[in-house]
C-alpha cells in the first residue's frame, strides 16, 4: 500500500483547521508555535471542576465522631464474623471465614483487616491493656486460621472481631463523656 505525499506531510492543513476540528479527526491536541497546547473550547464546562479531599464529606475516614467510628467498627466486625447463616442451622459466619478458605493469603488479608480494627480502637483512646487483649485475639485468630481445615472452622467459631468491638464498647461505656 503506497502513501501519498499528503498522507506523509501536510503542514498547511493543520494550521487552517480549528482546534476542535483537528481533535475531532483524531489528531490529538493542537500545539501553537511556542509549544503550548491550545485548549479545546468544547471542554469549557470542566474548568470549575475540582476535588476537595480536605472536606470531611469527601473523605470517608476523616473527622468522624466517636459514635460514628464505633458504628463503623461494629458493622465491619459483624460483616467479618456473623453476616451470614448456614442454611438449615443456626451457625453464623462472615467473610472472615470465607476469605480464610484461601490458603495463607486469605488469613493474612483477614488478619490485616482485624489489625485495622485494633488501630481504630487506639485512635479512640483505648488503653494498652485493652489493645493488648485485642491483639491477642487477632493473633490467635490469625495463627490458628492458618491450619488448613481446623483453622477455617475456628475462624467461624471464635469471632475475634466481634469480641474486640464488644471489649472496646464496654471500655468506652465506662469512660466519662466530655
Amino acid at each position: 500500500m503506497a502513501m501519498t505525499n499528503d498522507d506523509i506531510f501536510v503542514p498547511n492543513r493543520a494550521r487552517t483547521e480549528r482546534p476542535s476540528q483537528a481533535r475531532a479527526k483524531g489528531r490529538g491536541p493542537v500545539i501553537d508555535q511556542e509549544g503550548r497546547e491550545i485548549p479545546d473550547p468544547s471542554l469549557r464546562g470542566f474548568e470549575g471542576f475540582r476535588i476537595d479531599f480536605g472536606n470531611s464529606s469527601a473523605n470517608p475516614f476523616g473527622n468522624l465522631t466517636r459514635e460514628q467510628r464505633l458504628a463503623r467498627l461494629e458493622a465491619l466486625s459483624k460483616l467479618l464474623d456473623v453476616a451470614f447463616i448456614v442454611p438449615g442451622t443456626n451457625i453464623r459466619y462472615g467473610i472472615d471465614g470465607l476469605i480464610g478458605l484461601i490458603p495463607v493469603v486469605g488469613d493474612i488479608i483477614t488478619t490485616a483487616i482485624s489489625l485495622w480494627v485494633v488501630r481504630e480502637a487506639r485512635a479512640l483512646g483505648a488503653p494498652w491493656h485493652i489493645t493488648t487483649r485485642m491483639l491477642a485475639n487477632v493473633a490467635l485468630d490469625g495463627v490458628v486460621g492458618l491450619v488448613p481445615v481446623a483453622g477455617d472452622a475456628f475462624d467461624v467459631m471464635f469471632r475475634a472481631n466481634v469480641r474486640n468491638v464488644r471489649m472496646l464498647k464496654r471500655w468506652l461505656d465506662k469512660q466519662p463523656r466530655l
